[in-house]
């Protein structure tokens, strides 16, 4: 069985830059084990990429978050080099979740990542809702969420929508 690692926005402005929290950087070292684990295993490991334009504050999102963050290009939008994989699938999405997992033949995946309440869990959702037979999990302790009170918040959606949370 195909296994695949969705590593969800672990992007500079995420993790130190305009948006980042010291919660998402205490997972990186985590989120690092956990892609050698899978690249290790040959398994699949796709990246996604929250990306934004130089329009960014005039969009819906950006009238409801005004900072400006993940303009495509940028620094802050890209993959700390210690976490990226050459051979990785890299996905860039314009908002919280990815509208094409469909594309993709997926048998059994993990996310890990940031925001846990805002894209992971959409993504996940996304997922449950595409591809409702497959195992898919959340290692909680490779994910951060915008506060740590909405980050099990977050778990706790998913949990109850039939995902399954690894603690």
């Amino acid at each position: 069985m195909k296994k695949t690692l969705i590593v969800v926005d672990m992007q500079k402005d995420f993790i130190d830059g305009a948006l980042g929290t010291e919660e998402a950087q205490k997972i990186v070292g985590k989120v690092k084990e956990k892609i050698a684990k899978y690249k290790a295993q040959g398994d699949e490991i796709i990246f996604t990429r929250d990306t934004h334009q130089k329009n960014y504050l005039e969009t819906n999102e950006g009238k409801h978050l005004p900072v400006i963050h993940c303009i495509e290009g940028t620094d802050g939008w890209k993959i700390p080099e210690q976490l990226q994989v050459s051979d990785a699938i890299y996905l860039d999405k314009p908002t919280f979740g990815y509208l094409h997992w469909d594309r993709y033949h997926l048998e059994e995946v993990e996310l890990v990542g940031l925001c846990t309440d805002i894209c992971v869990v959409s993504n996940a959702l996304l997922l449950k809702a595409m591809y409702p037979e497959i195992k898919i999990s959340v290692d909680a302790a490779c994910c951060a969420g915008v506060t740590p009170e909405s980050h099990k918040a977050a778990l706790t959606t998913m949990k109850m929508c039939q995902i399954d949370v690894i603690e």
